[in-house]
């Protein structure tokens, strides 16, 4: 569904403050002295849920309430347009204060963002979770401030796996015995591993991550082709799809949307998935009973989870740079950064956040992707070529799953758009 972009204005004379901002000078004065921030955000509503229209409402008109010399005006646009937006913004010379999108990298490295530093608070800074803020960093500094994150988790069908007598797996030999009994059960998909261009740089990478590999080393560098990720992909095309136990189509042309319907009508027994997949089964007319678990490491222990995130920030402007750090401050207040959360289906991104929807069982289908926060593994992004990177995943992955496949190949081929 797409959203037209809709502006919200915190706008401080509609609130009967305007008179406040100046102790003689009158309305004049203060109207003089007014700060007006621009700011683009990214729509997370569907078909079914509101979108984030609300939201930035109620966060701009809350903010202009407790600032009144500062006028904040949201543009509010559906995910595959605003990077094109604040583009054309951007090239023109009219970037905006702040953005709300998917990455950052692009413009740090064209020095025109403001750091965590310069714009934030030292107790909003801390509060971040730490593996989401390491994320945001490029260069030593942090420029991707975290506004969103999530987890994938391996999600089963209870029922089907309670007619097959099963547990949920912990290891991969578990999760390929479990994937044998459903498939001798009948079952389409014992389990659905979407590795087809729609989003494959997700489940790849969650399965190079129970692999105890990833797409880089310790130091943060691109390592596509090292052994681990090998070793992976060859025991995932031997023994998932090479024995039948991932459906009648080929994981290299199978996208996430259908993997996950196949879940939600019973056809799929397993499936990786976002945290916003639970909303997405409460949502259908013929609810799956499921359960979750992490992605089952090789041997059973634990491996850092993907995760994704979204970010906000901020364009360098002296002349607003006070109030772009108010607003921020403001931004990440425990309040608003719960509301986000768990409106839908996300992580929180601060550490406080996390601790009080843990603490509250209303937040019970948040707990398991809390539990996975401190162990996030996230796309390379703080990397100029990620995109390029994450195109050539797309593309090529699937191939080194078919029966003719051949994984480190296709590995190093994936590795030479790193360069």
């Amino acid at each position: 569904m797409r959203h037209k972009a809709r502006t919200i204005v915190a706008a401080t004379a509609a609130l009967g403050l305007t008179a406040g901002l100046s102790g003689c000078g009158g309305n004049a004065d203060a109207e003089s002295e007014t700060v007006s921030l621009t700011v683009i955000a990214t729509n997370y509503g569907d078909s079914v849920h509101k979108n984030s229209e609300g939201y930035w409402d109620r966060v701009a008109l809350a903010f202009g309430a407790e600032h009144p010399g500062i006028n904040v005006n949201v543009e509010v646009h559906a995910p595959d347009e605003v990077d094109e937006k604040v583009s054309e913004l951007v090239e023109q010379g009219k970037a905006p204060d702040i953005v709300q999108t998917d990455g950052y990298s692009e413009y740090a490295a064209r020095d025109l963002l403001y750091s965590a530093d310069d714009v934030l608070s030292v107790p909003v800074q801390a509060s971040f979770v730490p593996s989401l803020a390491n994320a945001g960093e490029m260069d030593r500094a942090q420029y991707g401030l975290p506004f969103t994150a999530s987890t994938r988790l391996l999600y089963y069908n209870k029922d089907l796996f309670r007619q097959a007598n099963l547990n949920p797996p912990e290891t991969w030999g578990e999760l390929l015995a479990a994937a044998r009994v459903l498939k001798t059960q009948g079952v389409k998909y014992p389990i659905a591993v979407p590795l087809g261009p729609e989003e494959a740089e997700a489940e790849t990478l969650m399965w190079l991550l129970a692999g105890d590999g990833g797409y880089t080393d310790t130091t943060n560098s691109y390592d596509i082709a090292s052994a681990t990720n090998v070793a992976t992909l060859t025991w995932l095309k031997e023994k998932l799809v090479g024995e039948g136990l991932t459906g009648p189509v080929a994981p290299g042309e199978l996208n996430r949307g259908a993997a996950v319907d196949a879940f939600l009508t019973g056809d799929a027994a397993m499936v990786n998935g976002p945290l916003s997949l639970i909303r997405q089964i409460e949502d259908s007319s013929d609810s799956v009973p499921y359960g979750t678990v992490p992605l089952p490491s090789r041997d059973g222990k634990e491996t850092p989870a993907m995760g994704t995130a979204d970010w906000v920030i901020a364009f360098k402007n002296d002349d607003r740079r006070e109030a772009i750090g108010q607003f921020l401050d403001f931004l990440y207040d425990d309040k608003y950064v719960i509301e986000q959360a768990s409106e839908y289906e996300l992580l929180p991104v601060t550490t406080s956040a996390a601790d009080t929807m843990r603490a509250d069982k209303k937040h019970r289908s948040h707990w398991n992707g809390l539990d996975t926060l401190q162990n996030l593994r996230l796309y390379p992004v703080a990397e100029t070529n990620w995109s390029e990177v994450a195109a050539a995943i797309r593309e090529r992955i699937g191939g080194a799953v078919t029966p003719d496949g051949n994984p480190k190949a296709v590995l190093e081929s994936i590795a030479r758009a790193t360069k």
